[in-house]
């Protein structure tokens, strides 16, 4: 399908068709392609960060796939919960070609089995989420350009110089006149619209910016993802007010207006109590293991190397690097040696860790009477 689209204030005039190309007959939709093109620049903004959060980069890919394909499940799923309309059947309900993905439902989904994926793959939960956040806002402002093109997810009537005009807009608003009346909002099809695709495409970017340039200065690991919520939720609650197609809870109260203000509710409270617990304190960040199977045989011989979440990218990709050589030059037979000698009061430096007996604290010697008499 093609869209005339207009932004008369402007002065502007596009002509966009849905299908990108075709492959073998089977055409390839652009929407696909900025949300896969989304999907791959939070990607590869999660790996060139990764080690400034202490993340693995191979073990973060399995939770990126898991977490990829819960959120597609997860946003349908909660689409499909709360439409306004029964489906004909079960398969109609899967046919996420007929559109119908709740961003919130990907969202929750997406976390919720990312906490699990973390969990077993060994990945730091919280400086997961931090770096997750962000690789949302990423993603979201590359992929909402995809209702720009299906000419979808606008808003109501506006007299502002980027407000936008297609067939499409014209045809869906005169579908639904009749339920947005009922609901108080009046419309008429044959002016413009709120691009809110693109409202929603510049609060995501801008707060990946903000979100990013706060790296450094994070105090305790979530405080990001926090950021995040709260962020996302108030861009959220005001886009989605002026929107045509919201799933609504009551007349006036759209669903996701409901999750955000609860979202950022949640976020704020939680993010004041983490910056009281930890005022004045510097975060400091374990360097990423790559062994971790040698790392566990290692014990307590091999200490993991921390750098304060203010160093640079290139000082923890140096640190990095020094300690997994280290690592893997570790000599386990050697750490064995030591475990077997620590009886003997023996003490044997490896790696970055020297290993002594423990030795039982002596008590502090308590002065007689007598001494206490003759001070």
């Amino acid at each position: 399908m093609t869209y005339h689209v207009q932004f008369p204030g402007l002065g502007l005039e596009f002509t966009l068709d849905r299908v990108a190309f075709t492959v073998f007959g089977m055409p390839i939709y652009w929407y696909g392609i900025l949300i896969a093109t989304g999907l791959a620049l939070a990607i590869v903004f999660a790996f060139s960060h990764a080690r400034r959060f202490g993340i693995d980069s191979d073990r973060m890919v399995d939770v990126i796939l898991i977490g990829t394909v819960c959120a597609v499940i997860g946003g349908r799923a909660f689409y499909v919960a709360t439409a306004p309309f029964e489906y004909a059947s079960f398969a109609e309900m899967l046919d996420i070609r007929l559109g119908g993905v709740a961003i919130y439902g990907a969202v929750i989904a997406a976390f919720l089995s990312g906490y699990f994926a973390c969990r077993w793959r060994k990945v730091p939960i919280l400086p997961m989420f931090d770096l997750a956040g962000m690789g949302f806002l990423l993603g979201q402002g590359i992929g909402r350009w995809g209702n720009f093109v299906n000419q979808e997810a606008f808003g109501t009537n506006t007299t502002l110089p980027w407000g936008m005009y297609s067939e499409g807009t014209y045809n869906y608003l005169l579908s639904v006149q009749a339920t947005l009346a009922a609901e108080g909002v009046t419309v008429d099809p044959t002016q413009p619209v709120h691009p809110t695709f693109l409202y929603e495409s510049i609060w995501c970017l801008v707060g990946v910016v903000l979100l990013a340039s706060h790296i450094k200065k994070r105090r305790f690991n979530g405080e990001l993802f926090l950021l995040y919520i709260i962020w996302y939720g108030l861009g959220r609650y005001w886009i989605e007010g002026l929107r045509t197609d919201a799933l609504m809870v009551t007349s006036t109260l759209r669903t996701s207006q409901l999750v955000a203000l609860v979202s950022v509710a949640t976020a704020v409270v939680l993010l004041v109590a983490g910056l009281q617990r930890f005022k004045g304190a510097q975060l400091m960040v374990p360097l990423q293991v790559s062994n971790l199977k040698k790392l566990d045989a290692a014990g307590t011989y091999f200490v993991v190397d921390e750098l304060p979440a203010s160093a640079s990218h290139r000082e923890f990709v140096q640190a990095t690097a020094a300690m997994n050589r280290r690592l893997e030059e570790f000599d386990l037979d050697e750490a064995e040696k030591v475990e077997d000698n620590s009886d003997n009061g023996e003490a044997i430096e490896e790696g970055n860790v020297v290993a002594e007996p423990q030795q039982p604290a002596e008590a502090p010697e308590t002065p007689s009477p007598e001494d206490e008499a003759g001070e």
